[in-house]
């Protein structure tokens, strides 16, 4: 049985459910009242399709409800950050990420509730 990698966060956890050399699949979970830091790739761009509960978006200066059903794309150097504004249940999305370079050293932090900045 395959073991897959898993992390856990302050703001809630993740499960990459492939990593190969054209694309990283994530599965995000964040919990009621949590957010992800705000944050930017040089050498990725992401895919989020949330499949439960409703994700509060940042994307540069743009501020989206995702809902379960509904995707949104993080393009390369775009400023964004995922949140779950509710109180009641977890948001879910699945992260689809696409282009050179998938590490997590590729992450530039402007903003973060956790002290990572």
């Amino acid at each position: 049985m395959e073991t897959k990698e898993t992390g856990h966060r302050p703001w809630g956890c993740y499960e990459v459910l492939k990593d190969e050399p054209c694309c990283k699949v994530k599965k995000i979970t964040v919990y009621p009242c949590q957010r992800l830091s705000l944050q930017r790739h040089q050498r990725r761009s992401e895919h989020w399709f949330v499949v439960q509960g409703v994700a509060t978006v940042a994307r540069d200066n743009e501020i989206l409800q995702v809902p379960a059903g509904r995707a949104v794309d993080i393009p390369r150097g775009v400023k964004h950050r995922a949140a779950n504004t509710g109180s009641a249940e977890d948001v879910v999305f699945i992260e689809i990420q696409t282009g050179e370079y998938f590490g997590e050293d590729d992450i530039e932090r402007f903003e973060d509730d956790y002290g990572r900045a």
